[in-house]
C-alpha cells in the first residue's frame, strides 16, 4: 500500500480505510461521536511535542528525523479519523474543503487580513 500526495485520491484512501476497518469489525465502534473524539484525541497528541517550546525549539524539533517521523505518524492518525468519518457518513471532503475555502475567502479577504493573525468577527 503506497500512496502519494500527488497521485492518490481521497476515494482510494476511503476504500483502504473502509476495508481495514471492516476486516477488524470496527464499524460498531465508529459512530460520528467516537470518530470526532478520535480526531481531537489525535490532534492533542500532535500538539504534545510542541507544548512550551519556543519558535527556535520548534524548528529544531522539525529538523530532527525521528521527531518528524513521530509527528508524521500523528498527522496520519488524524487523517485516518477524518477519512473514516467522511467514508462512514458519505461526506465529500474535497467538495466540503472547496466550499469552506470560498467561505473563508469572503470572511478573510486578503486586502483586510494580509499579515494579520486574528479571527474575523462573526457575521
Amino acid at each position: 500500500m503506497n500512496f502519494s500526495d500527488s497521485t492518490s485520491t481521497i476515494d482510494e484512501l476511503k476504500e483502504t480505510v473502509k476495508n481495514f476497518c471492516e476486516e477488524r469489525d470496527w464499524d460498531q465502534f465508529h459512530n460520528a461521536k467516537d470518530l470526532a473524539i478520535g480526531v481531537v484525541t489525535e490532534g492533542a497528541e500532535l500538539l504534545e511535542p510542541f507544548r512550551f517550546l519556543t519558535e527556535e525549539q520548534v524548528e529544531s524539533l522539525m529538523n530532527d528525523d525521528l521527531r518528524k517521523t513521530e509527528i508524521s505518524d500523528e498527522l496520519a492518525d488524524i487523517l485516518f479519523f477524518l477519512i473514516r468519518f467522511s467514508q462512514k457518513y458519505d461526506i465529500n471532503l474535497l467538495e466540503s474543503f472547496s466550499k469552506k475555502m470560498k467561505k473563508n475567502g469572503k470572511r478573510y479577504p486578503a486586502s483586510e487580513f494580509k499579515g494579520k493573525n486574528h479571527k474575523a468577527e462573526s457575521p
